[in-house]
């Protein structure tokens, strides 16, 4: 590649490095190649050839969706392995509420200079997220924009397209009362939430390096960095087991805004407590920060990623079929009822 310009450099874009930034990357990106992956990265568009044997009406399910100001954290620790994971979980576990299965991402990342070493390690956590999730990286954009961002920040946002027979799109208008609601764990705060994180641990300002007790040992930094648990493959081998009426991804705006989305009007989802398996780390949150109860569960996951509801006849083999697939899956509550939406008590 002959390619250069030095007027543009001295405007601080250096093209170079965005050839030497793809090299490095490629290697990332063989990991998530897939039967359907049909370009090499570096043209103008990434193909991806559809089977679509045995569907008798495929549909196509997308999403799209960023990190936000996680990003922050992944500056300050000079970690940026792992945020790659959260972009496409924040895709992709969006696609499995539908049912779909994630067939292919794409990435765009802007930054205030393009190191290529850097942009590769952010590419392989999108890699190592798509591998997650069965899902090929064929394409993606980095721009280099300075001015705009500081050298050292960029962003990072993605968008996935999966497809579903119509005929299995989970339909939550057989949620009944009576279903049972699974909760499958999260790894942490995943990618929500972090504009009030930051404001009260003071992360710019604060020592976040160091190991705290109360989170095992991990320093705030790595507790708060850990990344989005990707829930697609247990929803698909459970669906080959039973009947999922409805799943609910527990993104911000936590409980109250999420699980209704998944659940007629009429019913509400009635959460029990007790159950609930709360992480240290909201724990952490809610004392440090002096927050409310009721906006800890309106604003983050609580340690519930993921929301499913089936039958009370299907409970027990779904949690079986989720703990064989890796999921530490457990009941959390019934549909009532009622029109509140949510219930936690």
């Amino acid at each position: 590649m002959k390619s250069m310009s030095e007027s543009y450099k001295a405007a601080g874009v250096d093209i170079t490095a965005g050839y030497r930034a793809v090299e490095l990357m490629k290697q990332h990106i063989a990991r998530t190649i897939t039967a359907g992956a049909a370009s090499d990265i570096g043209g103008f568009g990434g193909l991806f050839e559809l089977d679509i044997t045995g569907m008798e009406r495929p549909v196509l399910v997308s999403g799209t969706d960023g990190v936000g100001t996680k990003l922050k954290l992944a500056f300050i620790m000079d970690k940026h392995d792992t945020i790659g994971i959260d972009c496409v979980a924040m895709c992709v576990n969006d696609i499995i509420c539908c049912g779909a299965k994630p067939l292919f991402f794409l990435d765009y990342i802007a930054c205030g200079k393009n190191v290529p070493e850097r942009i590769a390690e952010i590419v392989k956590g999108v890699a190592e997220g798509c591998v997650q999730s069965g899902a090929a990286l064929i394409g993606g954009e980095t721009a280099e924009m300075p001015g705009f961002y500081g050298i050292d920040e960029y962003d990072l946002a993605g968008f996935s397209v999966g497809v579903v027979d119509k005929k299995k799109v989970f339909d939550n208008s057989s949620v009944k009362e009576g279903d049972v609601i699974i909760g499958l764990p999260s790894s942490g705060v995943h990618s929500n939430g972090f504009s009030l994180v930051r404001k009260i641990f003071d992360i710019e300002n604060r020592d976040i390096k160091q190991p705290v007790a109360e989170l095992g040992g991990l320093s705030l930094g790595e507790a708060l960095l850990t990344p989005t648990k990707i829930y697609v493959k247990p929803v698909l081998a459970l669906a080959q087991q039973v009947n999922i009426k409805a799943v609910s991804h527990i993104t911000g705006g936590g409980f109250y805004e999420n699980i209704p989305r998944s659940i007629p009007k009429g019913l509400s989802a009635k959460i029990d407590k007790q159950a609930l398996r709360i992480l240290p780390i909201f724990d952490l949150i809610a004392r440090e920060g002096n927050i409310p109860e009721r906006d800890m569960f309106n604003t983050f996951n609580m340690g519930v990623g993921m929301s499913i509801v089936v039958s009370a006849d299907d409970a027990e083999k779904a949690v079986e079929t989720l703990k064989a697939a890796g999921e530490d899956a457990y009941v959390i509550g019934e549909v009532v009822k009622s029109d509140e939406g949510v219930i936690i008590a």
